[in-house]
């Protein structure tokens, strides 16, 4: 579709936003009307919104419009599946130029719904408004199926801390485009689009999870904020923290040691969680640490001593 956001209209975008999505079972009532209606057979709703503001978390010229639209989707419904429930439905609040090619709102549109249907989700709603900055505003909805949900206060002194997803691949694709460079493709592609496992937080919950969340900051960062609810240290093993080679070349070339990735990059929405030490774990987890002891002064660790640089990302920290 030709011409821009201002020459199509508020409503006539709203018209084409929308012609794009599919629905799934959850939705009773879709697009249209003053509110969506969305089924909540647990009578319990899990919610979780987030924001992507262009020049602070994507780039044009690094990420295509559906990459934005993948990535946007994929950090909220992380979220709904690091309580261990399902996604089901997302809502899109849309702030752009008014001389923005009309064709970048339509496919960050079919990058959102692409994502959804990924996690059985659908965007059942939202609004568009003119701003001078692309701003892109997630809310996204979830289902317990009568499960608790997993916080991140339950983790307990001798729990098993395991991880399911990719760590710092997103922070090493990264380091690739702010050199210029677009390959290892891998990597990249983890950085423009995140795949969280998103099964993965339900089928925790299944396993007697005792506390959850994505690693959307940095393992550090992330475990910390579990650290901190459940008022307990957590001991991370560096030997156990897969560094693939290829990651390890790319440190190499950049002078980053690859286990910072690892340990600080965020934007890979793998799942981190803390169960029973008895407990029985898929081939998709891996065991990094424990949690060593309960205590007024909460923290995480590396190989027993506390972690010197900086945990991860700070939205108001230094840059």
């Amino acid at each position: 579709m030709k011409g821009t956001v201002g020459e199509l209209g508020e409503f006539g975008l709203i018209r084409e936003l929308t012609s794009r999505l599919t629905s799934s079972p959850a939705v009773r009532l879709g697009p249209g009307d003053d509110a969506a209606v969305v089924s909540a057979p647990d009578r319990r709703v899990v919610a979780t919104t987030d924001a992507l503001l262009e020049g602070r978390h994507f780039r044009r010229d690094w990420s295509t419009a559906y990459d934005v639209g993948r990535k946007a989707a994929a950090q909220n419904l992380a979220d709904i599946a690091a309580m261990g429930a399902v996604p089901t439905a997302v809502l899109l609040a849309l702030v752009v130029p008014a001389d923005l090619p009309v064709t970048w709102p339509l496919e960050l549109m079919d990058g959102i719904r692409d994502e959804c249907q990924v996690a059985g989700a659908a965007v059942v709603g939202g609004d568009v408004v003119r701003g001078d900055t692309i701003m892109v505003s997630i809310t996204a909805l979830g289902d317990l199926r009568s499960r608790e949900p997993v916080t991140r206060s339950g983790a307990r002194p001798g729990d098993i801390v395991a991880v399911t997803g990719w760590l710092g691949w997103s922070a090493a694709g990264l380091a690739v485009l702010a050199r210029g460079f677009r390959s290892p493709r891998a990597f990249v592609e983890a950085h423009r689009r995140p795949e969280p496992p998103y099964q993965a937080g339900p089928a925790a919950s299944e396993l007697g999870a005792t506390a959850m969340t994505d690693v959307s900051d940095g393992l550090i960062a992330d475990l910390g904020h579990i650290a901190a609810a459940s008022g307990v240290t957590i001991d991370l093993t560096s030997a156990d923290v897969d560094v693939p080679a290829q990651m390890a070349d790319i440190g190499q070339a950049v002078g980053v040691d690859p286990l910072h990735w690892v340990l600080t990059g965020g934007e890979d929405h793998a799942l981190v969680a803390a169960f029973p030490p008895d407990t029985k774990l898929p081939a998709r987890w891996r065991v990094i640490g424990r949690v060593v002891k309960a205590t007024t002064s909460p923290q995480v660790t590396v190989d027993g001593a506390p972690w010197e640089s900086a945990g991860g990302w700070d939205h108001f920290g230094d840059e």
